[in-house]
């Protein structure tokens, strides 16, 4: 990945990743966290794993980041700029739909970006 693009990368997953590791982790000791998502085989959700990988990425200094987490952040900008398309009529605060968001370290709700 070129200098260029990696910056790209980083800049849009701080723009859709709105929260902190400690909310994250916090997050993801609820049952509402373990409710949502594809199991991907090991019976923890997809988007659960891909939560504690957003964590060791926001804890990692930016010139040590690896190639791996450049692609996972890809995949974490794709996923919720997909999901969000995809926002439910109804209430939200409550909503699978929210949840799953937030395991990727999303929460539609938050205001501040």
């Amino acid at each position: 990945m070129k200098e260029e693009e990696k910056e790209d990368t980083y800049q849009e997953f701080k723009d859709v990743v709105n929260m902190s590791p400690s909310e994250l982790e916090e997050w993801l000791d609820t049952e509402e966290s373990k409710s949502v998502g594809a199991d991907s085989g090991d019976g923890e959700a997809v988007g659960h794993k891909s939560g504690r990988k957003i964590i060791d990425i926001k804890r990692t200094n930016k010139d040590q980041l690896t190639g791996s987490q450049y692609q996972h952040m890809q995949k974490v900008v794709g996923y919720v700029n997909r999901h969000l398309a995809q926002k439910p009529k109804s209430d939200i605060e409550d909503s699978k739909w929210r949840y799953s968001l937030m395991n990727w370290g999303h929460d539609p709700l938050k205001k501040d970006r």
